[in-house]
């Protein structure tokens, strides 16, 4: 992960999600076509990368971590049930690499996610308890 530029210590992290658009672009150098799916399709999977989007991620992300869909939806009820936050898939997913374990940060990290609720309908968690 890489540090920004200024005065305090942070990372850059790419998306957390089950498709493999990001992860292919970058490990092709250039936007390609990807399988996209799951749950965070509509915020986080384009088939394709954008030709402008691209050399920004390549430039500040050093990584991207995937998440199953399952992961996303326990995520997603975690928030509701400990902070009564409702979150899009897509919103939920940075938390879902970390209570999944696919991120640890290192002793004295400080980790910030960014969560957003825009894309939800009518959220369901039948089935999607932890």
């Amino acid at each position: 992960m890489k540090r920004c530029r200024g005065t305090r210590k942070s990372r850059r992290f790419g998306n957390w999600a089950p498709c493999w658009t990001l992860t292919a672009a970058l490990k092709a150098g250039q936007p390609v076509d990807a399988e996209a799916g799951g749950v965070a399709a509509e915020s986080l999977a384009p088939r394709r990368v954008g030709e402008l989007m691209l050399p920004i991620a390549q430039s500040y992300v050093d990584g991207v971590m995937l998440v199953t869909d399952a992961d996303i939806r326990r995520a997603q009820v975690a928030l509701w049930e400990l902070l009564r936050v409702v979150a899009e898939p897509g919103g939920a997913a940075a938390l879902a690499g970390l209570l999944s374990g696919r991120y640890a940060p290192a002793t004295g990290e400080r980790v910030c996610i960014l969560i957003s609720g825009g894309n939800t309908t009518a959220v369901d968690f039948t089935g999607a308890r932890r």
